[in-house]
């Protein structure tokens, strides 16, 4: 078995208005990847509808299954990472790239223990983890400390964002914000690494965690673009969250890609350019 590397890939200080770059350069390989990208946003849009409907007549539930969505968000991306990353190495960027990498990403291996291989799932898992105690923690709160039953938006606004006592509605913010900060600063480049490179998750979720505090203005922003982007896309009727998820996971890529030096990590899955594709056809499309 191949030991994880001892030090940490050095990352990158970039100006605070970078994230507007990976804005645009996310948008671009959404359309170069169009017919993959968008149906990646339509599954995920089909399952945010799918939530709604099964938690309308119980929103303290409903409220953290969305929170819980962006907790998951890094996790969802991994498909437009695999996207952006075929687009950067010229070879077709195809749903089967997702399906390869998704399903037969151990056929590279000698071993599925080798390389940390199970790198990857681990750290879904416990972001599911997570992603689930909040869900729990979020709808527990609103139903033992609001005056009156929540069961829809309405009463939420009426009863939580609204109420002459702000206090729940604070508590609820503070306890999610508690629980936002460390994931994000744990994942906000550590799935698009994982995916790309042979290193373990420790020293992933710690490079992760070195590119927040190298970079706190930036991130700052980046956090708070990412949560209009997906509030944008969830106002109509979760419809625009078919644009928002592929935009916002095709960005992220990027991101990683200017705050990680990766060259002296191994690739995790071998190149495979196939003809009359190349980097400098995708340029051409992105342009």
């Amino acid at each position: 078995m191949n030991p994880a590397p001892a030090a940490l890939p050095p990352v990158r200080s970039v100006p605070c208005t970078r994230p507007f770059s990976w804005l645009r350069r996310g948008w671009q390989d959404l359309w170069c990847a169009r017919s993959a990208s968008l149906a990646q946003g339509a599954a995920l849009t089909l399952f945010s509808l799918l939530t709604w409907g099964l938690g309308r007549d119980r929103f303290g539930l409903l409220v953290g299954a969305l929170s819980g969505f962006l907790v998951l968000a890094p996790v969802l991306a991994t498909g437009f990472y695999v996207l952006s990353r075929a687009l950067e190495r010229g070879e077709p960027a195809r749903m089967g790239v997702v399906l390869r990498t998704w399903f037969f990403w151990q056929s590279h291996y000698r071993s599925r223990w080798d390389h940390d291989y199970w790198c990857l799932v681990r750290l879904g898992l416990l972001l599911a983890l997570a992603g689930t105690g909040w869900v729990l923690t979020s709808a527990a709160l609103i139903t033992l400390l609001a005056p009156a039953p929540v069961r829809t938006p309405q009463d939420f606004l009426a009863l939580v964002v609204l109420a002459p006592d702000s206090s729940l509605f604070a508590l609820w913010l503070a306890l999610g914000s508690v629980l936002a900060a460390p994931i994000f600063a744990s994942t906000v480049v550590s799935f698009a690494l994982l995916l790309d490179r042979r290193i373990g998750l420790w020293p992933a979720v710690l490079t992760s965690w070195q590119v927040v505090l190298a970079n706190p203005a930036t991130m700052a922003l980046w956090s708070l673009l990412i949560l209009a982007v997906v509030l944008l896309g969830m106002a109509p009727c979760m419809l625009g969250l078919a644009l928002a998820m592929p935009w916002l996971g095709h960005a992220s890529w990027h991101a990683y890609r200017d705050l990680v030096d990766t060259t002296g990590l191994p690739e995790r899955e071998p190149r495979a350019v196939a003809p009359g594709t190349g980097a400098e056809q995708h340029k051409a499309n992105a342009s």
